[in-house]
């Protein structure tokens, strides 16, 4: 009895998603600056996708061959391929939200979870009553009923991913550098082709073509990011410009902070210090923003934040909350100062000013704001 699978086919799409695999890991594109959490992520889900196309090309090599061994392998294997999908989907959409939200809610993990013990349910019941994929006597691959059900999960991870990309991406425009659309877009014709024509393995080649968007798209994003504090650099303020300049009547509202004492940081307590100053203060804006803005490392330990859609009350809010987790940072520390910031916010409206007249709108609002503070602090060097 032959088996339905066209192994030339398969062998040739999963090389080719070994490659595209290894040329990512030789050329460090999976290293991001700045960005650890990211990259040790990138990293685990490359070599998990060398070995699920190598697994799928083993496989496939495997079926209709026979033996007892055989058997056990494909079992074993076929279930790992089942697992990968559901792990390795999660994990791009859980990358996907960490990177434009910071933050992963709590709502989203319980749907995650469940999603996880489903699947995994299914996967483990599989081999005593199959539900997904069984093997017959002949050792050859059939789908179940259930195969449909992971399907159906694959969908609604890619359907999830694209829904939370454009509506981030109405709220922040420097999501551009960071086109979620176009590299789930193997990944969901892979889902489709192979769910409709068996035989032929696009799964494995899709998630390795849209690894290598991911990974293009994240090096081009670190151009505009500031490598000492992870938050975007003065490029991206100049390209932010001429994406505002062609909305008119569009309102902005943008503030400037500025470290107060950070000279002191530096002269008494060392410039690397300085430095562990101003990423833990750019951690801080960006914790407070998350996905409603972007924070912008202008010079030294001077920065902005840009929020397009903004609410009435985003100016006072936004500020009050900094403050508030500047004294939770202080308090909890243990460093011999205190962190503290001079702010000026105001509403950037396109049919009264341009870009140069709201930056130095809120580059004096700013510098009122240090003045009053160095009045009552005049002890502290700027």
């Amino acid at each position: 009895m032959g088996t339905a699978i066209d192994l030339t086919s398969v062998f040739v799409s999963d090389a080719i998603g070994v490659l595209l695999l290894i040329v990512i890991l030789a050329t460090r594109g999976w290293s991001l600056p700045a960005r650890k959490k990211e990259s040790l992520m990138l990293f685990i889900i490359i070599l998990s996708s060398i070995t699920n196309c190598l697994a799928d090309a083993l496989m496939s090599y495997y079926d209709g061959m026979p033996g007892k061994l055989v058997y056990v392998v494909s079992m074993i294997g076929n279930t790992y391929l089942y697992l990968y999908n559901l792990i390795v989907g999660i994990g791009i959409i859980y990358l996907i939200v960490v990177h434009v939200d910071k933050s992963f809610l709590k709502l989203q993990e319980v749907f995650f979870l469940i999603l996880s013990v489903i699947e995994i349910s299914i996967l483990i019941i599989n081999p005593f009553y199959p539900l997904v994929f069984s093997i017959d006597s002949h050792n050859i691959y059939h789908r179940e009923s259930f195969y449909w059900i992971f399907i159906l999960a694959a969908f609604l991870l890619i359907v999830y991913g694209y829904t939370f990309y454009f509506v981030s991406k109405v709220k922040n425009p420097s999501l551009r550098y960071f086109p979620v659309w176009q590299f789930l877009l193997p990944i969901l014709l892979g889902v489709v082709v192979q769910s409709r024509i068996y035989g032929i393995s696009l799964f494995p080649v899709s998630f390795a073509v849209a690894f290598c968007g991911l990974v293009i798209c994240l090096q081009n994003e670190c151009i505009y990011i500031d490598k000492l504090t992870g938050v975007y650099n003065r490029y991206e303020l100049d390209k932010l410009g001429e994406g505002i300049g062609m909305k008119k009547n569009e309102r902005v509202a943008g503030l400037m902070l500025d470290l107060n004492g950070f000279k002191q940081i530096n002269d008494t307590y060392s410039h690397e210090e300085g430095d562990k100053a101003l990423v833990a203060f750019s951690k801080i804006l960006v914790n407070v923003i998350k996905g409603e803005g972007v924070v912008i490392r202008l010079a030294g330990d001077e920065f902005i934040i840009v929020v397009r859609k903004f609410k009435e009350d985003s100016i006072d809010r936004i500020k009050e909350e900094i403050n508030k987790e500047l004294d939770a940072y202080n308090s909890t520390s243990g460093k011999p100062y205190k962190l503290s910031t001079a702010i000026g916010g105001s509403v950037f409206d396109l049919d009264a000013e341009g870009t140069e007249e709201f930056l130095s709108k809120i580059d004096h609002l700013m510098y009122k704001d240090k003045k009053d503070y160095y009045r009552d602090h005049s002890k502290v060097s700027s």
